[in-house]
């Protein structure tokens, strides 16, 4: 089942400074589920305006690191005592000294790719189409032009929209989901 029908509206700002003004004034309303903004260049102050939550991706490369190395430490042991054990000079089986380079490689391997596939998922991609690229004046949002998308509920659009319009973009465009 479906959550409630959603809106999306952008408004398209000339400054910096209309930005941030507008982003504080958004997120004191109630009714603001999600706000997004793209701008051409990082914009100091904006992370904190909007909220920013830490990542969980750093949690996830450990435990990709952890699995990685664990697994291939596992596998080697495993091979090495139990599926065939070789006495060469009457060393021990399991020597650990000879399992570790390649444990820690696969740690970081293992990282690595959990790293890169969560930061995929947590962007949405590979997203070939998406909404705002239908918005003519988006063309602008990396070259000089800051945006603000704000997705509300549909019984919240009218007052989205007014509070929106008295902030004074340079254009208001329904964005479609």
């Amino acid at each position: 089942m479906k959550g409630p029908p959603s809106c999306a509206l952008l408004a398209e700002f000339a400054t910096a400074e209309q930005l941030l003004a507008a982003v504080a004034k958004v997120r004191q309303k109630a009714y603001a589920r999600s706000v997004e903004v793209y701008s051409p260049f990082p914009v100091e102050g904006l992370a904190d305006l909007l909220g920013t939550r830490s990542s969980r991706i750093p949690f996830g490369m450990l435990v990709g690191a952890i699995a990685g190395g664990f697994g291939t430490y596992a596998l080697e042991w495993y091979a090495a005592v139990i599926d065939y054990p070789l006495n060469i000079g009457g060393r021990p089986l399991a020597s650990w000294p000879a399992f570790v380079p390649a444990a820690i490689e696969m740690s970081i391997l293992g990282a690595a790719v959990v790293g890169v596939l969560s930061m995929l998922l947590g962007n949405g991609l590979p997203r070939v189409r998406h909404p705002l690229f239908a918005v003519p004046a988006f063309e602008r949002a990396s070259a000089d032009r800051f945006f603000l998308l704000l997705h509300t509920a549909a019984d919240d659009s009218v007052d989205s929209r007014t509070l929106l319009q008295s902030l004074a973009p340079i254009s208001l465009s329904e964005v479609g989901e």
